[in-house]
């Protein structure tokens, strides 16, 4: 699952989900609910979140552990 990996990868650069959100262009209770796993996340941001974070779209999407 990958919405954990949301949450930590956001902890570990100390970012609120309001910042988080601003980056993506969206409101901060959709992207709470991505985080959740309420909603699912569009490619488009796993794209622009693997950028932001520095680390693949296969690590955000939990299908590795290998962040490069």
């Amino acid at each position: 699952m990958y919405y954990p990996r949301l949450k930590d990868l956001r902890d570990d650069k100390d970012l609120k989900q309001k910042e988080v959100a601003a980056l993506l262009g969206i409101d901060q209770r959709v992207y709470s609910n991505y985080e959740t796993g309420k909603r699912e996340i569009p490619t488009r941001f796993v794209v622009q979140l693997a950028q932001f974070y520095g680390v693949t779209t296969d690590y955000i999407l939990g299908l590795t552990n290998d962040t490069k």
